[in-house]
Parts: C-alpha cells; sequence; structure tokens
C-alpha cells in the first residue's frame, strides 16, 4: 500500500495567504527553513494505478497537478476512484467542487457528513458522484479494492454548522478516523481529534502507520500570535504539546512510523530546527510535507 501525502497544512494553508504570523513571516521572508505547505489531503493505492483520497481539499487541483500518479491517462479520466471525508469542514470538502467536471468517483463519509453536503446545494454540481453513506466500524472496500474503516473520533461540528454552543468533543459522526488495511498492513489517519479517549488510543496502538491531528502545537497558540481568539480545543483540536497533549501518547504507541498533518500556519513546527521542530522530532514524530510518501 502506497500513501502519499497531497497536503500537510490545515485551513488556509502554509503561509497562509493573509497571514504574517511569526511562522508566515519566516516564509514570506524567504528562509528555506518554512516550506510551502497545502492544504489537508492524502491519497492512497494498493498498485499505484487505482487512487483514493482521504479528503478533497480546497488545493486539490494544484496537488493533482504537483503529483504524476493523479494525472489523467485518456481524453477524459483520472486515476481517483474514490473519496473518503473525515468531516465535513472547509478544508476537506472545499476540493469536491473541483472534481465536478462529470467524472464518477465513490464519495464514502459517515451519515452526519452527508447530510452537511445535502445542505448546501452548491454540492449538487458534483453529481456525478456516487454517495456511499457509511456506518462507523463497518469495513467496506473501495472501487481499487481497499479495504477502509471509519470510526467516531472526538470533535465537533464545522465552523459554518457549530451554533451558539458546539458540543466540544462529540463522537456522534461529525469527525471521523479513518482505518487502511491492505493485507496485515494498517495506516491510521485522524486528521482532526479533540481529545485521546482510551478507545482511540486502543485503536492506533493496532497501527503500523499513523497520521495525526497536528493542528496547533500549544492550546493557546493562536491568541498568543494575535490572529485568533480559540483555542485549539474549542477549535475541536488537540494541541501537541503538554502533559495532556497528543505527542506524549504517539510517543508511546508502536507503530513503525507516526507522522503530524493538518498542520496551522502558526504552529513552529513548521519551522525545521526550531526548539517545537526538534521537540517534535526527538519523540519520534515527524512532521508531514507536501509530496511525502509512505509505503507499508
Amino acid at each position: 500500500m502506497k500513501a502519499l501525502i497531497l497536503g500537510a497544512a490545515a485551513g488556509g494553508g502554509f503561509p497562509q495567504w493573509n497571514c504574517r504570523c511569526a511562522v508566515c513571516a519566516v516564509y514570506w521572508s524567504g528562509d528555506p527553513r518554512a516550506k510551502r505547505r497545502t492544504q489537508s489531503s492524502v491519497a492512497i493505492s494498493r498498485d499505484g494505478h487505482s487512487w483514493t483520497l482521504l479528503n478533497a481539499s480546497p488545493d486539490i487541483g494544484t496537488q493533482i497537478a504537483s503529483n504524476r500518479p493523479l494525472w489523467p491517462r485518456e481524453l477524459r479520466d483520472s486515476p481517483i476512484t474514490s473519496v473518503v471525508l473525515t468531516n465535513a469542514d472547509v478544508d476537506h470538502i472545499a476540493g469536491l467542487l473541483s472534481l465536478r467536471e462529470r467524472q464518477a468517483f465513490d464519495l464514502f463519509a459517515l451519515p452526519a457528513v452527508h447530510e452537511a453536503l445535502v445542505l448546501n446545494p452548491i454540492f449538487q454540481v458534483i453529481s456525478s458522484s456516487r454517495p456511499v453513506k457509511v456506518v462507523a466500524d463497518e469495513p467496506f472496500t473501495t472501487a481499487d479494492g481497499i479495504t477502509i474503516e471509519l470510526f467516531a473520533v472526538p470533535g465537533k461540528a464545522p465552523l459554518y454548522l457549530e451554533g451558539d454552543d458546539p458540543r466540544i468533543g462529540s463522537e456522534a459522526g461529525e469527525t471521523a478516523g479513518v482505518i487502511v488495511r491492505d493485507g496485515e498492513r494498517v495506516l491510521a489517519y485522524v486528521p482532526g481529534c479533540a481529545h485521546f479517549s482510551s478507545a482511540l488510543s486502543a485503536r492506533l496502538a493496532g497501527a503500523d502507520a499513523i497520521l495525526f491531528d497536528g493542528t496547533v502545537f500549544t492550546d493557546d497558540e493562536m491568541i498568543r500570535a494575535g490572529v485568533g481568539e480559540k483555542t485549539g480545543r474549542r477549535m475541536g483540536h488537540l494541541p501537541i504539546a503538554g502533559p495532556d497533549g497528543s505527542l506524549g501518547v504517539l510517543a508511546g504507541l508502536p507503530a513503525a512510523r507516526k507522522i503530524y498533518v493538518h498542520i496551522n500556519n502558526t504552529n513552529p513546527i513548521l519551522i525545521e530546527g526550531s526548539p517545537e521542530w526538534e521537540e517534535v522530532n526527538r519523540a519520534g514524530v515527524e512532521i508531514a510535507y507536501d509530496g511525502m510518501e509512505m509505503e507499508l
């Protein structure tokens, strides 16, 4: 099984187009330690010929153009046969609008995510897709023979649906993790997670490789950066650092590879060699970049 990280950043990408926070400023200054990253998405394949997308970011057109395995091979064609959505956040579904040119593909998601798409009539333009409502914890097989299981993880409703009193840490299906199996090999993909439950830790303990939510390094990161008023947890994202952060848990899991994805533009791990970058690497966790490849 092959996995190709198409985009490693959170919503807005890195650098964010209208941001000059301390981390984005490093990129804008031309410092080579800060590499551009597009918004969160992963492609997986058993044979390198047919591909399944895990989320469809707003940058999907650029990501396809940057990765030759996803290029069309005939007059009207795409190696992309399926798309699996982990939630209905803009940075994970907006790319569907760029896949609207009458190219059929299966669209897998939990019911709450499909319902969010139905509520917005603009997504009717992807009428060539085949919506498939998935039952949590029940494996399904994509057209290219990949066995996948979606499971609820602590999260929240998308920003545009959350209302005045959002339920943070909800496990009602608004946010999902993905388990991908190819024979005995297991890849886990969790780009959004509000907290590490014992059930989640147990599930990830069986994975050979883990791609996990690395949105913010500290919970109050965006507040201290002066670019937001919400903590990471309020946005449904567990911070990396701290006694109850994700790094300590990930470091203790047996997976051969553990990689942070969905990294916000304010997160200092985006600067190679920073103290935060060093801390993550010392713990045995990698930091995703666009074009990163894995083979299990």
